[in-house]
């Protein structure tokens, strides 16, 4: 499938089978999180691959918008060095490299926010994350209970779309 089809099938999946999603897999998502485009080349960033189901259901009680966490087989959390300069942008895009590698693979996966969320010092706890590191995101992530939607509500092109300015 060539890009923009990807780009096109990607979409937030918040309910997951059993199945658990395998180490490879798993190492291919952070890879393609790794490779991400980042300010100055600073990579700021450090992924923590969770499969714990007791820790996954514990963050899932945490997070006030991403309760499926739970039930997710795995998650991904982004977290940046504290007081680089674009961390929140830097750990978007390793997000979105995330979300768009899991749709390659045949995964469902939810980006939940983090980075300015009351929950997100809680969060950090419970991952055991150095002070130097803050979260940005989670990505739930497991194989799609339900097949994905054929209409996801997109703005057509022409609606968004502006030629030398508004």
């Amino acid at each position: 499938m060539d890009a923009l089809e990807l780009f096109a099938r990607r979409y937030s999946c918040r309910a997951f089978k059993a199945d658990p999603v395998p180490s490879e897999a798993l190492m291919r998502l952070v890879d393609a999180a790794r490779l991400a485009p980042s300010a100055r080349a600073e990579q700021p960033w450090e992924f923590a691959v969770l499969t714990d189901p007791r820790l996954l259901k514990e963050l899932g009680r945490l997070v006030d918008t991403g309760r499926f966490l739970g039930q997710a087989a795995a998650c991904v959390a982004v977290l940046c060095r504290r007081g680089a300069d674009y961390a929140l942008e830097d750990g978007a895009a390793a997000t979105q490299n995330i979300l768009l590698c899991a749709t390659a693979l045949g995964l469902g996966a939810c980006w939940i926010a983090g980075a300015r969320k009351a929950y997100a010092p809680a969060v950090e706890r419970a991952l055991r994350a150095p002070a130097t590191l803050a979260l940005i995101s989670l990505v739930a992530l497991g194989v799609p209970a339900e097949p994905a939607p054929s209409e996801r509500g997109r703005r057509p092109l022409a609606e968004v779309l502006h030629w030398q300015g508004f």
